[in-house]
């Protein structure tokens, strides 16, 4: 499929409503998702059949933009039951609950999840309400020794720390703008933006 089509039904997805700002509820644009899971297939580790998981999944756009590429199966982790509702939505609107799991689960110190997938997904929380919000979703990755892709802002620093301390092999490969419509109350502006960054982490 052709970015530019990938991105057209990525941003035809149902989003999701709520606006818990512990949680950093951000959605992704259609346009940002199918650029960054075009990265995944450039590197190789997103193949026709393989199986996925994608923690933090909100609507699950990212999870289904691989399914849309040839994905396998994909395993949608998310703590908020509201999104899991419009992820299972939009997983039927589009012929994929054969190919797809979707658990309410929160991703903390206390629950990390066990994931028999090949590679992980995520777009965590970036820790901007909650300090160290995201150290769970990287420990996951580490836990279950997975090659991940992880896109978080573009000035995180201990990501690289994080992954390189255990020995890991870590790459920043790309950086492009994120969209942050006015959605909590200490928002001043009705649009803003942001720079995410991606990263790949692998095993060593």
């Amino acid at each position: 499929m052709k970015i530019r089509k990938l991105a057209m039904n990525l941003s035809n997805l149902e989003q999701h409503s709520s606006k818990k700002v512990e949680l950093e509820q951000y959605s992704i644009d259609g346009d940002l998702a199918a650029k960054w899971l075009s990265d995944l297939i450039s590197f190789g580790d997103l193949k026709k059949g393989c199986r996925i998981s994608d923690l933090g999944a909100g609507n699950g756009i990212l999870g289904i933009g691989t399914l849309l590429l040839g994905a396998g199966e994909v395993i949608f982790i998310e703590s908020d039951p509201n999104a899991c509702k419009i992820i299972n939505k939009n997983i039927s609107l589009l012929g994929f609950q054969n190919h797809s799991k979707v658990y309410n689960s929160h991703i903390d110190h206390s629950n990390i999840p066990t994931l028999d997938t090949d590679i992980i997904i995520t777009n965590p929380p970036w820790g901007r309400q909650k300090e160290k919000a995201d150290k769970p979703f990287l420990q996951s990755i580490l836990d279950n020794c997975k090659t991940a892709h992880i896109l978080h802002n573009n000035k995180a620093t201990h990501i690289s720390n994080f992954f390189l301390k255990e020995g890991w092999n870590v790459e920043k490969y790309g950086e492009a703008d994120f969209s942050l419509p006015a959605t909590y109350n200490h928002h001043n502006r009705q649009r803003d933006k942001t720079r995410a960054g991606f990263w790949r982490v692998s095993p060593n």
